[in-house]
This record gives C-alpha cells, sequence and structure tokens, in this order.
C-alpha cells in the first residue's frame, strides 16, 4: 500500500524562480519500473530533476538522457523527483520551451546565449568572396561597346552575360537552399567560392575573338556560384551576430556585394581600354581576368580556413529557441508553401523584386545610356554606375544602424522605396541636361536608396517569417528579384534602342511607383523580435508547437513510502 505525503523541505533551500529549468538529468540508482515508456536515446531536458535523497513517484512520462537498456514499459520502485527544480542553474541560462529536445538545445552549450568573435571575420571573409563574383557580373556590361567589338557580337548577346546570372537563379534556387537546410553554411560557403573560382579561370580560355563562347560558359559557372552566394547574408547574420547586430551584419554582408558591382562599373575601363588593335585588346582583357582569378583563388582558400558551420553558442535568444524549434523531419515544400500563405511576405516578394529588377536593369544598361549622351565617356560611364553603388553602400549601412536601433522595419523600408521613385524621377529627367556633373549627382542620389533598400529587404522578410529558415525567404526575393530583372533588363534595352533612354528610365518609374504602393499595404508583423523581447511561453512558441514534440507541465505527484 502507498501513502503519498509532501517530504518536509530542508529549511536552508531557497526554491528557484519557476521560469527557471535544470539541465541536469536525475537517475535512481535503483532498479526502476515505469508506468510509462520510457522515452531514450534523444537528448534531452529534465523539467523536475531531484534535489532530494527521498524516493518517489511520477506519473509521468521518463525523459531519460541516457540510452535505455530495456524495450519494455515498467514500474519504478525508488524512483527520485524533486518537488522543486534546483535553484543551481546560472541566472544567464535561456529557459529552454517545453518540449523542445532539439540536441543543439541541451546543455550549457545550448543555453548560453554569447556572440562569438569569429563572427566578423566570417561576415567579411564572405563579403569578399561575394564582391569577387559581382564584379564578374558586371565586368562585360560596364565595357560593353569594347566586348562587342572584341568578340564581334551584338550589344544584346553582351546583354545576356550579365541576363545569365538572373536566369540561372530561377531555377536552382530551391535545390541550392534545400543544399543549406541539409549541408549548412560551411558546405555552401565552400561550394560557391569554388565555382567562383573555376568559372574565373575558364574565362582565361577566350582571349580570342572567336572564343566567345568561352567565356559565355566561364560567366555561366560564375552565375551557378551566385545561387551559393545570393542567399546567405540573412542567414549568416542570423546564426552568428546579437539581436543588436544582425541587421547591421546583414548590411556588412550585401554590403559586399555591392562594393563588387562598384568595382566592377570603376576597373575594367581602366584595364581594358577601347583600342582598335586586338592584340593589345586581348592583353589587357587577360590581366583584367588573370587579377581577378588570382583573388578567386585566394578568397577560397580563406573561406575554407575561416568559415564555420555555426557558433558554439547561440548568439541571441530568437537563435536559441529556432534551435530548439527546428524539427529534422520539416518538408522543405511545406516551409515554402507555408510563406506563400502569408500575405506579408507575398507582398514583399513582389516589391523587393520590382526594386532589385530595376536595379538589375539599370546596372546592365548605364554604359549603353551613358554613351548615347556622352560618346567616348566609357570611363565616366563606369565612375557614374561606382557612384551609384558607392552611395547605396552608405545607405545600406545607414539603414542597417538605424534598424537595429529603432526596430522600424516597415516604416523605413517604405521611405527608402518612395525616396527610390523620386531618385529615379529626377535622374530620368537630369540625364537629358547634357551635364555629367548632373548625372553624378541624381545617379549618386537614386543609389542611396535604390541601392540601400537591398538589405532591407532581407531583413524585414526575415522578421515576417521568423521561424522559417531565412535561406528560403532570402531565396524567394532573389527568385523575384532576378524575374524581374530579366523582364525589365530585356524591356528596357528594346525601349532605348527604338525610342532613346527616358522613355526606358520612365518604363522604370512606372514598376517602382507600384511597388511604393504595394508596400505601404505590408503590415509590421515582426515575430523575431517578438521571440527576442518574449519569453519562450509566448505565442510565437505556441504557434510554433504544432512542429514539435510535446511534453506535458509536470505534476508532482507526494512522495510513496512503502
Amino acid at each position: 500500500m502507498v501513502n503519498e505525503s509532501l517530504n518536509q523541505e530542508k529549511s536552508n533551500d531557497n526554491p528557484a524562480p519557476e521560469s527557471e529549468f535544470q539541465t541536469d538529468t536525475s537517475y535512481s540508482t535503483q532498479p526502476s519500473v515505469s508506468i510509462h515508456p520510457s522515452v531514450s536515446g534523444h537528448p534531452s531536458v529534465s523539467i523536475h530533476p531531484s534535489v532530494s535523497g527521498h524516493p518517489g513517484v511520477s506519473i509521468h512520462p521518463s525523459v531519460s538522457g541516457h540510452p535505455s537498456v530495456s524495450i519494455h514499459p515498467s514500474v519504478s520502485i525508488h524512483p527520485s523527483v524533486s518537488v522543486r527544480p534546483s535553484s543551481s542553474a546560472p541566472a544567464s541560462t535561456f529557459a529552454q520551451p517545453i518540449g523542445a529536445t532539439h540536441p543543439s538545445s541541451t546543455g550549457p552549450e545550448g543555453s548560453m546565449i554569447k556572440v562569438s568573435k569569429r563572427r566578423w571575420a566570417v561576415v567579411l571573409v564572405f563579403s569578399c568572396y561575394s564582391l569577387c563574383n559581382a564584379f564578374q557580373w558586371i565586368q562585360y556590361g560596364s565595357i560593353n561597346n569594347i566586348f562587342m567589338t572584341f568578340y564581334g557580337v551584338s550589344a544584346f548577346a553582351i546583354d545576356w552575360l550579365s541576363m545569365c546570372y538572373m536566369l540561372t537563379y530561377i531555377p536552382l534556387l530551391l535545390p541550392v537552399a534545400w543544399m543549406l537546410e541539409k549541408f549548412g553554411l560551411r558546405t555552401i560557403a565552400i561550394t560557391g567560392s569554388a565555382l567562383n573560382c573555376l568559372g574565373a579561370w575558364v574565362k582565361l580560355g577566350s582571349l580570342e575573338p572567336h572564343l566567345f563562347p568561352v567565356t559565355v560558359v566561364g560567366q555561366v559557372i560564375c552565375s551557378v556560384a551566385q545561387v551559393f552566394i545570393l542567399g546567405m547574408p540573412s542567414r549568416i547574420a542570423s546564426v552568428w551576430f546579437g539581436a543588436d547586430e544582425v541587421s547591421t551584419a546583414c548590411s556588412v554582408a550585401v554590403f559586399g556585394n555591392q562594393l563588387g558591382i562598384a568595382i566592377g562599373f570603376l576597373v575594367p575601363p581602366v584595364l581594358v581600354p577601347n583600342i582598335k588593335d586586338q592584340e593589345k585588346l586581348a592583353y589587357h582583357i587577360s590581366i583584367m581576368f588573370y587579377i581577378i582569378g588570382g583573388v578567386a583563388t585566394l578568397l577560397f582558400i580563406l573561406v575554407i580556413i575561416v568559415f564555420k558551420e555555426k557558433p558554439k553558442y547561440p548568439p541571441s535568444r530568437a537563435q536559441s529557441l529556432s534551435y530548439a524549434l527546428a524539427s529534422p523531419d520539416a518538408s522543405y515544400l511545406s516551409s515554402i508553401v507555408r510563406l506563400f500563405k502569408n500575405l506579408n511576405f507575398v507582398l514583399l516578394v513582389i516589391t523587393y523584386g520590382l526594386n532589385a529588377g530595376s536595379f538589375y536593369a539599370l546596372s546592365t544598361l548605364l554604359n549603353r545610356m551613358v554613351i548615347l549622351h556622352f560618346p567616348g565617356e566609357e570611363v565616366n560611364a563606369g565612375r557614374i554606375g561606382l557612384t551609384i553603388v558607392i552611395a547605396g553602400m552608405f545607405g545600406a549601412m545607414i539603414s542597417g544602424i538605424w534598424l537595429d536601433k529603432s526596430k522600424t522595419y516597415k516604416e523605413t523600408t517604405l521611405v527608402v522605396y518612395i525616396m527610390t521613385l523620386v531618385g529615379m524621377v529626377v535622374y530620368t529627367f537630369t540625364l537629358n541636361l547634357e551635364r555629367l556633373w548632373v548625372v553624378f549627382i541624381t545617379a549618386g542620389t537614386l543609389g542611396f536608396f535604390m541601392t540601400g533598400y537591398l538589405p532591407l529587404g532581407f531583413e524585414f522578410a526575415v522578421e515576417l517569417t521568423y521561424p522559417e529558415s531565412e535561406g528560403v525567404s532570402s531565396g524567394l526575393l532573389n527568385v523575384s528579384a532576378q524575374v524581374f530583372g530579366i523582364i525589365f533588363t530585356i524591356s528596357q534595352g528594346q525601349i532605348i534602342d527604338n525610342y532613346g533612354t527616358e522613355p526606358g528610365n520612365i518604363f522604370l518609374c512606372v514598376f517602382l511607383a507600384l511597388g511604393s504602393a504595394l508596400t505601404a499595404f505590408i503590415k509590421a508583423d515582426l515575430r523575431r523580435q517578438r521571440a527576442n523581447k518574449d519569453a519562450p511561453e509566448t505565442k510565437i512558441q505556441e504557434d510554433e508547437e504544432s512542429n514539435i514534440s510535446k511534453v506535458p507541465t509536470p505534476t508532482v505527484v507526494s512522495e510513496a513510502r512503502l
């Protein structure tokens, strides 16, 4: 017969706060048989470990952190159960959500919130090889007329060396995003930098006018590398950086890509002058290709050395909770379906694509537009492109810092979008003034907002879709950008050839106005911010509990004595 009574607590026992959970598991030295089947073989957290030496009985499932030697249900004769949680857990320990048994969320490493010193090295190396890849995207378009002469092809053929980046991304997004979830950051980073390096060296085999197909192959390889790069900034920021750094880190990661475009506008016109001698022209092109090949190789080596999968400790409350909510059996396609059921995210996908697609078209066709108004100004055309991107980099950094301080994602995104439209309108109607210095000013103003918008879109998407994978949300944004980029580049190019630059730019203004209007309808549902501010038992956790195993709230039964 079992008499139920509560043990007298020792006078020096101090109860811990109810929100603290002990991460050490208690187990009995007596032979035991559990009323319910034992759950074993998986790392787990004991909700009510023992601090008492007295035997007791629990009516709840036994959760063991060690493999069980029996496969049969059993009843514990002398299991030990405490009526209080232990007060020994450190105050900084992050309370795990009930039922979370993800391996990375257990033990001290999973429960401590701490940023890694390596985080800045990771984001800087990523930024550098993203720079290298972006340079290779725009290096043909920035001296479009020179490559037309060298290879004896049309302007449209050279435009496709830029558009192949956009075209390749669309079918490869889903496989690469799946690989990111399956194999992790390090594998994706190494693959992307390796392909970027390979493509750079393949181009060295195209230094004859009849070898245009070889340069196309090299560019296609680089475009595949881009698929392994574009979706990474927000993922790196979330995995490696604290809650007050993620927007800045994302801006730094995007900064490299923008800087690569800027250098791609500036350097090719300097290294490859517009000369008629084919041999000298081939020599100058080879210098550019050798430099980029050497840089790509060095960066590939740095990626192998520097990149790690993730830091030892989660850098933020949201990331720790993300580890806990992660389901190894989650369907990748189901994640995409959930994202497309999120109306706010769908609106952002459209508006981001309209803005980024306009930027891609403007960058690809800039040389052609400037040369039409200022013949022989290839170098200044590159400098105007440089001005657009450098101004955008400052815009991106300022926006990232502002977001980390204010968390006003919706308001900042809307203001930047509207100012992009204003900048595009001013640029459109000043290009015809035939004043080069005016074009520099208006192009810089446009770039500050248009290019500065790109990291804002990434971060806003992560906020709207948390705790879905950052790789998936960023990838869908980029697909939208590539689709609109191809449409806008082809359409604006045809308009410029047939009607002039002003109608071509007005074409972009119309779609930027549409994007501004749609942005106003996006609701600021900042899920990641709520996860960082609230306790794990908030609505965000409750919304996601269907994805994780549930453990009933423990009710300690009084001690049983025989």
